[in-house]
């Protein structure tokens, strides 16, 4: 299990320099709509306190921001670092002091319970083992009435799409990847972890078991990603 785990913080500290770049490539742009979504179906007032979990390089967060302005408070948390420089170094070009960064592990974060209004991660639950853990973790921090959202890469479920986007998936992606990244196994470990992602009536079952409520999804993009969104009851 660690050596797994050390395995995806090396490959993320690496392919760090690239990932926004070829995010954008290899989704045609379609992580910004995809994202943007994301921020909306919390639907958070203005004021809110936010964790971004994985936040990468902090597009999440300050698509935050920008959704809700400034009164937001943001926290992005990363176990990598080559992530979190990359997205301090962004941040501090946009002039933004509305998130703080902090360097911490999803199944441990560091900080206290019914903190937040909203927990979001975005292309991130995947790569982690202990998906329920991690959700209760989620749930734990939020406040009464708070929101998880999840945003995942997932597999189109049926049809002639689905067959085209596994030969693109499988085969092509894999190969751009690697070529921008300089980085073999990464863009081969990316098709590899969706496909063992579980299907969305399953995970919103982990959500449920992670004290979750109200929990419901929207698949986007035919299939190709899928939003999740669960509330901590009330207490």
């Amino acid at each position: 299990m660690n050596e797994e785990l050390d395995f995806v913080k090396e490959m993320f500290d690496k392919i760090a320099p690239k990932y926004d770049f070829l995010n954008r490539l290899l989704s045609m742009r379609q992580d910004v709509m995809w994202r943007r979504e994301m921020v909306r179906a919390a639907n958070l007032g203005r004021g809110a306190q936010v964790l971004d979990v994985a936040c990468g390089t902090c597009d999440v967060g300050l698509e935050i921001s920008k959704t809700l302005h400034h009164k937001t408070t943001v926290t992005g948390l990363d176990f990598s670092l080559g992530m979190l420089r990359l997205g301090q170094a962004k941040l501090s070009r946009k002039q933004n002091t509305t998130i703080d960064l902090v360097n911490g592990d999803a199944l441990h974060l560091p900080v206290k319970h019914n903190l937040f209004d909203g927990v979001f991660i975005a292309f991130g639950i995947r790569n982690i083992m202990n998906r329920e853990g991690a959700l209760r973790e989620f749930q734990r921090t939020l406040k009464p009435g708070g929101r998880a959202v999840v945003l995942e890469l997932t597999t189109p479920e049926s049809g002639i799409f689905r067959k085209i986007y596994l030969g693109y998936f499988q085969k092509i992606l894999p190969l751009i990847g690697s070529f921008f990244s300089k980085h073999d196994n990464a863009y081969a470990y990316l098709p590899e972890s969706v496909l063992k992602f579980p299907d969305a009536r399953t995970f919103c079952r982990l959500m449920a078991a992670a004290g979750l409520t109200d929990i419901r999804y929207k698949q986007m993009t035919l299939g190709i990603v899928t939003l999740f969104v669960g509330t901590k009851p009330p207490q």
